[in-house]
């Protein structure tokens, strides 16, 4: 088959979903109008929660905050004082550089600038600055 630019990129084009549309459809006892479909999907938490008396969030599951993401994902719990294990928590998040370098010069530390060929990445388990 041969196609010409134009009629390849609409056949291309018309392979990609619209933004936000869901990809995966259920029909029969999983579809979401089922009268039978409580009997098969598990309940959500909020419903549970409602049963045994207690306050329901939402029917949603709230989104993981980055400190928990941490502790998820690289075994690294910042809310948790390693010298007594008291619980930590979290006053501020800088992200501006500026502010960042003048934090490590009052400490003591450079802030080399970082090379775009090779881009940061995190330090070897035994090589920790804190």
């Amino acid at each position: 088959m041969i196609f010409e630019p134009e009629d390849f990129v609409a056949r291309l084009a018309a392979l990609v979903p619209k933004p936000r549309a869901h990809l995966t459809r259920y029909h029969g006892v999983f579809a979401p109008a089922s009268p039978h479909r409580a009997k098969i999907v598990p309940r959500t938490q909020g419903v549970a929660a409602t049963e045994r008396g207690e306050a329901a969030a939402t029917g949603r599951q709230r989104a993981m905050s980055w400190a928990q993401r941490l502790r998820r994902v690289f075994a690294i719990d910042i809310e948790t004082c390693r010298q007594c294990g008291g619980t930590l928590r979290v006053i501020a998040s800088i992200e501006e550089s500026t502010v960042i370098e003048r934090i490590l010069e009052h400490l003591g530390y450079t802030a080399e600038p970082v090379d775009p060929a090779h881009p940061s990445r995190a330090p070897p388990q035994g090589d920790r600055l804190v």
